[in-house]
């Protein structure tokens, strides 16, 4: 008979554990949170050294008694939420509920949950850390003062709706000085010339380096012409030959930021997505006769240390599946990347690296395969050898210019066999081979390319860059990213447009209100500061009341002044000259999550509301009278139909060319990949080159 009872967040992590301790253990779920501030105020006695009015949160009546009912059947009760600050907050209200001190020994918390892991935890139950509480319990309160105060302000003085939060705002304020650069930026012109030059009939590229040995830039088409005329009768010589041996290292394992990024890059998941997934094989997949087993480590964590079970278990795999020469001569250490890092928790890696993605497809969603492929790569490849590669740079003498060619090759692949870290670009590193040089000889000049470039302005947020500088600048932390970059969209400060993030006339609004009125909320240094003494509090160092107390007497003065002195702003729509087809009003543009839409002015008479389609000047291949136009689907994304639409239902996720195949005569899209864009028919997969996405390419 069971003398235990075992409490966790979710039914997917109690039927893991379950399964690992026994019939003398009751595992329920408590459905994560169990009382928090209330909805309908603030919550929170100032006055009072800032004491929280907790209240149950409604729903949860039924699983309240269901643990209440449970916890009077056994002798020990145990605390097993997340390893982190509101998992140790969870396990603190619940002791509250079920009237245990948290002075004795219920908490039992684990990195990862295995059968090992998890009877280890329950062997050393420890009594609930308070720091981390009252971190958690900072957090919370500090939130809620910026929200619940600055909130009702915006909704008197703009539209109702709106919300600041700390995070929030300045993640916004980001997005928008970066809107502000791309606007102020001056393109400048410059040249390159590429040589096409042979030897012994192996073709190769140099690039014009400089005169006389030294460096030169090419900003007008006149300097390149005197260079032409300088070169075109003189031979080119190989003048220098330097050949070198050069190490690339590994990526350190996931962080919660790094996981994000390279999920964006690789599998185009948005940073919630990746966060759900993860939570997934976090708590547990069903394996069939192995039954349910947590795949990976805790994936909210900011550091990169690994355990040295884990550092041996790896040595061992890689030793057996790529030799021994792919391991280097002593483990990986990594070392902290961010100051702040708490090193709490091992970094991300799965938990068993003798279970590999292959082995595992067929008990995982494509989804979780993915990301498990994504967190047992990285794992892997962060414990391996380097890679060596053989460089060559070749100096090309022609009259008193030089050109340069630069090559290279994997001489040893080590990481690299299993995985290489992307970038946000998008852009692949290929070994680029140059033939067998030597100083001396003499080089067949097939061509020289000279081409006009301009500078680009700084390219706009995607969810993985915001998330790496909002990393790199100690704003918020692993817990923190994802729900801000969702809730700067649905609260329609910015929009999605090609992944990339933009600002809306409301979001600048508000960030321009509250850069007059709370600027401290908005500057970075600040609530970077605010984050570090949030860590200080989670370590016992300060006390968490003083710090809302330093916080909140500059807020408050802050609060008055603008109580008194913010003007009423009205935010008027765009009207366009499009009839409503249901009223006979004319339809505005608005601004939503994805982007502009347009709605009925009679709002909230007529609740007529519709996409901006956009014709993309090809007609319809599928009716032949419609037109092709861009719409969004409910998500977001981009797609191609005809604007017949219901009477024709041609749809394309491809952009459609507005030429037709040369071979079939069927439809031709434009196909968009990491080798480049090139356009392919649907029906019989033609390719070609897409020389107007090539034309696009040369003026970036």
């Amino acid at each position: 008979m069971a003398d235990s009872l075992v409490i966790v967040e979710s039914p997917a992590k109690a039927k893991t554990i379950g399964k690992y301790l026994g019939s003398k253990f009751i595992v329920k779920a408590s459905m994560g949170h169990i009382r928090d501030l209330p909805k309908s105020q603030i919550g929170v006695e100032v006055d009072k050294d800032f004491e929280p009015k907790y209240i149950t949160i409604r729903g949860k009546g039924s699983i309240l008694k269901e643990l209440k009912d449970a916890s009077r059947k056994v002798k020990n009760i145990y605390l097993a939420a997340d390893p982190d600050r509101e998992g140790e907050a969870i396990a603190w209200h619940l002791a509250h509920y079920l009237e245990l001190s948290g002075t004795e020994p219920c908490r039992v918390v684990f990195n990862e949950i295995t059968k090992q892991a998890v009877k280890d935890a329950f062997k050393q139950p420890r009594p609930i850390d308070m720091d981390l509480v009252n971190a958690q319990q900072a957090r919370r309160i500090l939130d809620r003062l910026v929200g619940y105060k600055i909130s009702p302000l915006l909704w008197k003085k703009v539209k109702k709706g709106l919300s600041a939060g700390r995070v929030q705002s300045v993640a916004v304020k980001l997005i928008i000085d970066r809107e502000n650069e791309i606007k102020a930026f001056v393109p400048e012109e410059y040249w390159s010339i590429t040589a096409k030059l042979a030897v012994n009939g192996t073709e190769f590229d140099a690039k014009f380096y400089g005169v006389n040995g030294e460096k030169l830039e090419l900003n007008r088409q006149s300097e390149v012409d005197e260079i032409l005329a300088r070169i075109e009768q003189s031979p080119f010589t190989v003048s220098e030959v330097r050949e070198k041996e050069r190490q690339r290292n590994p990526a350190p394992p996931f962080i919660t930021s790094s996981l994000q990024q390279e999920a964006a890059r690789k599998l185009n998941f948005r940073a919630a997505k990746t966060m759900q997934v993860a939570q997934q094989l976090y708590e547990g997949i069903d394996l069939g006769k192995e039954g349910t087993v947590g795949l990976i480590t805790y994936m909210r964590t900011d550091s990169t240390r690994i355990s040295p079970v884990a550092q041996e278990e790896a040595k061992e795999y890689i030793a057996s599946a790529y030799g021994a020469n792919y391991y280097p001569e002593t483990p990986r250490i990594y070392l902290k990347k961010n100051a702040n890092a708490q090193d709490a928790h091992e970094g991300i890696r799965p938990t068993a690296v003798g279970k590999t993605p292959e082995e595992l497809k067929p008990f995982l969603s494509r989804d979780q395969h993915r990301l498990y492929k994504l967190v047992w790569e990285r794992f892997v490849a962060s414990q391996m050898a380097s890679a060596v590669l053989d460089t060559m740079t070749v100096d090309i003498a022609v009259s008193d210019t030089t050109f340069r060619a630069a090559g290279s090759k994997i001489k040893f692949p080590g990481f690299m066999k299993v995985y290489v870290e992307g970038n946000d670009d998008g852009t692949t590193e290929d070994e680029k081979y140059l033939p067998v040089l030597k100083q001396g000889d003499v080089l067949v000049k097939n061509d020289i390319e000279p081409k006009q470039h301009f500078t680009q302005p700084p390219p706009r947020y995607s969810e993985s860059r915001l998330v790496r500088v909002c990393e790199e600048m100690g704003i918020g932390r692993p817990s923190t990213y994802a729900p801000t970059l969702e809730t700067i969209q649905k609260r329609g400060y910015v929009a999605m447009e090609d992944k990339k993030f933009v600002p809306t006339e409301l979001g600048e609004l508000v960030i321009q209100l509250m850069a007059e009125f709370f600027p401290e909320i908005l500057n970075v240094e600040f609530t970077a500061h605010m984050e570090e003494e949030l860590d200080f509090v989670e370590e016992g160092k300060v006390d968490w009341v003083k710090v809302l107390d330093e916080f909140y007497s500059t807020f408050e003065k802050r609060l008055a002044v603008a109580e008194e002195e913010m003007k009423e702003v009205e935010i008027q729509d765009e009207v366009t000259d499009i009839l409503c087809e249901k009223c006979g009003r004319h339809m505005v543009i608005k601004m939503g999550r994805f982007g502009k839409f347009l709605a009925c002015s009679g709002f909230p008479d007529c609740r007529n509301a519709k996409p901006i389609v956009k014709d993309i000047g090809v007609t319809c291949p599928k009716c032949k009278e419609g037109q092709v136009v861009e719409r969004r689907s409910k998500k977001g994304r981009v797609f191609y139909g005809c604007d017949k639409y219901p009477e024709c239902d041609f749809v394309s996720w491809d952009k459609p060319a507005e030429k037709p195949c040369p071979t079939c005569n069927g439809m031709l899209v434009e196909k968009n990949t990491k080798a480049g864009a090139f356009l392919q028919c649907a029906e019989c997969g033609y390719k070609e080159e897409n020389q107007q996405a090539d034309a696009e390419g040369d003026a970036d």
